[in-house]
């Protein structure tokens, strides 16, 4: 059979699940495929960061993820005093103050990937599955032209399917590598790998406890004379725990090869209850999963070919699950890689602004590699006591934590200068920081005073967003300094008009958005140019609501002046893209103009 779809997705795990989900809601002709005969079940990811569930709300699925997981609020730590026992070191909260979300999320991978698949079946979108590529190839002669179907793809019905043989010919306009760490498609397409394994040989064990440890339903890290420990809360009573093991545990001295079977379980928890001393620990149920692996940190060499094919998640990227990194940076490479697809595929951008997808996420790779190892190796050695100086101190740890809390929560990623960030005029307002995700906020809404929080303005539907910061509308100066700037961008050579084709609404390609200042009496949002009110949900308030406990202070917040007109313009990833006044406005056209194509 011969398939011609848009995009062709090889792989649903989480990466491919989520760029399955995000092009599908937007319309575009997707088809996915697996090799594996039914989703995951259990155990594998787990770790949900702040940032990743305010990309998951941007699709509207944070709701129900937070229902059924497990939320971890405090970070805290276990050192051994002098006796070889542990004892508790130091609390923490276990996300920045500007998370949305303050707090980590747990949940088994197959229930979040449940998730995506609910939200794909709800546009008519199912994972065909017993299904596996052995052959990719690429027409030269259609490379140029975004619309055209340039690369073919052969799947094989595996034995595991209905029709076992049977092989389909995919026709498709771009293709995603989401298969994993072993990705054929990456090694289809000559891409290495590189970087290293390292020696930490690690373990990790999906339980329900029976145990006096008082810290088992926090994210705890245990630094013990036997041995490091972290424990995971989860779901349905559940926790998760990373064992230390030392190489005679499942190192077959013969070969130096980790075989699983020199583990098991039981002896799994026996290393636990070690690192635990004093504390006890068992479990009266049996073990949900289990797993043993030694750390591999590596980066793949390209992330992309022709701009035709992407590999995305573990496919490009390996590293420690101890960080909570793995499900996440996968969910967040489709999550920038999907709306730079959309526009390509509707025209609204030309191929060029698919080679920000490697630009951007490779970097962000790269750091993940160098967090990593520091965090692995510092995860691993041995605790400093008073017969061994050279060890890990408490204070080490905790130092580490702080420094790295901004990267491993996701809210301090930053992308880098490119025609997609641009922070020519960061100073008007110089806390949102250009490159970086727009910082949460609560508003109160003009027209019914009802307490809204501008990230569920900003949702993922492949349109740039537009906040036009106007100050005081009841001031008769700054009035006239916003019908002003309505008619420059009321003018067709304006960003909001240049790309539309005929008989287009602004709204369909550019979300506006116009936060007034405080002011002293009843905001009149009528009173505001109808470009800067498209709909009557579009005007905010920067004022407390109506229960004196949510909202205010934003404009002093981002540092933006009241007295000035400010434009935050925030990608369709909910990363601002560039700031600039009123009085110079044709830098956004520029800014646009870039990348975006104006319509035949």
């Amino acid at each position: 059979m011969e398939h011609f779809v848009d995009v062709l997705i090889i792989g649903a795990g989480p990466a491919g699940l989520m760029c399955a989900t995000a092009l599908a809601s937007a319309g575009v002709s997707v088809k996915i495929v697996d090799k594996r005969p039914t989703r995951v079940l259990t155990g594998q990811a787990d770790g949900i960061q702040p940032r990743t569930t305010e990309v998951l709300q941007s699709y509207g699925l944070a709701e129900r993820l937070i229902r059924e997981a497990a939320l971890v609020h405090v970070g805290v730590f276990y050192n051994p005093n002098e006796k070889g026992e542990i004892e508790c070191t130091g609390r923490q909260a276990d996300a920045p103050q500007s998370s949305r979300y303050p707090f980590k999320i747990s949940l088994n991978q197959g229930s979040i990937e449940v998730i995506f698949l609910d939200a794909m079946k709800s546009h008519g979108l199912t994972v065909d599955r017993s299904m596996a590529p052995t052959a990719i190839t690429f027409d030269e002669a259609k490379l140029s032209d975004p619309s055209a179907h340039a690369v073919k793809v052969t799947l094989e019905h595996l034995a595991t399917s209905d029709s076992p043989g049977r092989r389909d010919e995919v026709h498709a306009k771009f293709v995603v590598g989401a298969d994993g760490a072993h990705s054929w498609v990456r090694k289809n397409l000559g891409i290495t790998m590189d970087g290293d394994q390292t020696e930490h040989l690690w373990s990790a064990i999906d339980l329900v406890p029976d145990t006096n440890f008082p810290d088992i339903r926090n994210r705890t890290n245990i630094h013990s004379v036997n041995g490091s420990l972290m424990v995971i809360p989860r779901e349905n009573d559940m926790v998760r725990l990373y064992v230390q093991l030392s190489d005679r545990d499942v190192i077959n001295p013969a070969t130096g090869r980790v075989e699983r079977d020199r583990m098991t379980p039981e002896k799994l928890i026996h290393v636990a209850q070690k690192s635990l001393y004093p504390y006890t620990l068992k479990t009266t149920q049996e073990v949900d999963w289990w797993t043993v692996y030694l750390i591999g940190q590596r980066v793949a060499s390209k992330f992309s070919t022709h701009e035709r094919i992407f590999i995305a998640g573990d496919a490009c990227h390996t590293h420690s699950p101890k960080a909570g990194q793995g499900m996440n940076a996968s969910i967040n490479d489709s999550h920038n890689l999907a709306w730079k697809l959309v526009h390509v595929l509707r025209g609204w951008a030309g191929l060029s602004l698919l080679k920000s997808y490697e630009l951007e996420r490779r970097k962000f790779a790269q750091e993940l590699i160098e967090f990593d190892k520091k965090h692995s190796t510092l995860f691993s050695a041995k605790p400093k006591t008073k017969t061994f100086q050279n060890g890990v101190s408490h204070e080490d740890i905790v130092k580490s934590a702080e420094k790295f809390a901004g990267f491993a929560s996701g809210i301090g990623i930053q992308y880098q200068e490119s025609v997609l960030v641009n922070a020519k005029h960061q100073s008007c307002a110089q806390n949102l920081i250009v490159g970086q995700r727009m910082l949460p906020q609560v508003f109160i809404r003009a027209a019914d005073y009802g307490p809204y929080d501008i990230h569920d303005y900003l949702v993922a539907d492949a349109r740039f967003k537009v906040l036009v910061f106007v100050g005081d509308v009841n001031e008769s100066a700054q009035l006239v300094k916003i019908q002003a700037l309505a008619e420059v961008l009321h003018k067709p050579t304006s960003f909001l008009n240049k790309y539309l084709q005929d008989g287009q609404e602004i709204e369909s390609m550019f979300g506006v958005i116009t936060i007034t200042a405080k002011s002293q009496g009843l905001v009149d949002m009528l009173s505001l140019p109808a470009v800067l009110r498209p709909h009557w949900s579009k005007v905010l308030v920067d004022d407390i609501g109506m229960t004196k406990s949510q909202g205010g202070h934003a404009y002093e917040r981002f540092g933006i002046d009241e007295k000035e007109l400010t434009l935050v313009i925030v990608r369709p990833d909910g990363y601002v893209g560039t700031i600039a006044p009123a009085s110079h406005v044709e830098d956004v056209n520029d800014y646009f103009a870039s990348f975006m194509v104006v319509s035949s």
